[in-house]
């Protein structure tokens, strides 16, 4: 195992007091997701809309961001579309805990899956697979899912806290080979070229550093992301979109996994950002609702362009 493989170490440091408070955090979430599913889904949706009484800032980018990339929809949709974001941030806190805690038995019993095939293409053709995940509120749940039936290597951001860095590495271990911090852009290429898959998440603003200026949605510049045209012309995987989506009839969840993208314009870093964003448009128009909009997706600005977020 290579140095840069990430692998979670239990240290008696961890046990320290001031650590005792999320401890018991954890020993909560063990136990409600211990609970019936629709028990689970209800305690989740309460959450998210208790929370949006407090999580005033988040309210309001996850509203701006939704008036920027739809401005056609009326002020009412915007309003409903927020609520129900927040229900589906609420449950994305169990969802975590389901991914981290449940065995596999349970896992399967409340998902299925459509596409799987999809991911054994890069075996046939020999190349590496840049599982296109982005950011769903369900990601978490859907990348154990998957990694059941096709493990593979979860890139990640430490996290600042010891103990939730080693619980988050502990909980997505249990699906993947190993972890690669997403900086590390070697280990990621060595990965691809031995034929792993990858998760890989190219929707967030990342800030201005090796990023360009491509449409997302009505919002003409986004910045985005130029790492999936180095991964493509360093290791030529296949990029195969993966959409988690949690049924609206509350059944569970539905895994769709994608054919690889054809026609990736590698040659051009613009025109690359501005393929996977409309990639990326299709993926969330599937459930919507259910996308990360409390991330501030457009905070990075052209030099001398004003803030959205004014």
């Amino acid at each position: 195992m290579s140095k840069n493989h990430i692998r979670p170490e239990f240290t008696r440091d961890l046990l320290h007091p001031r650590y005792w408070l999320l401890w018991l955090g954890i020993g909560v979430l063990y136990l409600l997701v211990l609970l019936p599913y629709p028990w689970i889904n209800r305690l989740g949706r309460g959450l998210g809309r208790f929370a949006m009484r407090f999580m005033k800032r988040r309210k309001k980018i996850s509203k701006s961001n939704i008036q920027l990339c739809f401005p056609d929809m009326t002020e009412e949709e915007h309003t409903t579309w927020m609520l129900k974001n927040f229900e589906a941030t609420g449950l994305a806190v169990f969802e975590t805990g389901m991914a981290w805690f449940w065995p596999d038995w349970r896992i399967e019993k409340w998902c299925t899956i459509n596409g799987i095939n999809n991911l054994d293409v890069g075996k046939t053709e020999q190349r590496g697979v840049l599982v296109i995940g982005i950011h769903f509120l369900t990601l978490e749940l859907g990348a154990r899912i998957i990694g059941i039936h096709r493990p593979g290597v979860g890139v990640y951001r430490p996290h600042d806290n010891k103990l939730m860095d080693w619980l988050q590495t502990w909980g997505r271990l249990r699906s993947n080979k190993y972890m690669l911090d997403r900086r590390d852009i070697k280990g990621m290429i060595r990965s691809l070229k031995k034929g792993e898959l990858i998760w890989y998440a190219p929707d967030h603003d990342y800030g201005p550093r090796n990023s360009v200026f491509a449409p997302f949605f009505a919002v003409e510049k986004a910045a985005t992301t130029i790492g999936t045209t180095i991964l493509v012309r360093a290791a030529d995987p296949l990029l195969v979109p993966f959409i988690p989506m949690r049924n609206e009839d509350n059944s569970g969840y539905s895994l769709i996994v994608q054919p690889p993208l054809e026609g990736f314009p590698k040659k051009d870093e613009v025109a690359a950002a501005a393929f996977m964003n409309k990639a990326i448009e299709q993926q969330i128009l599937i459930a919507p609702e259910q996308y990360m909009w409390l991330h501030r997706r457009f905070k990075t600005r052209p030099e001398g362009e004003p803030s959205l977020y004014q």
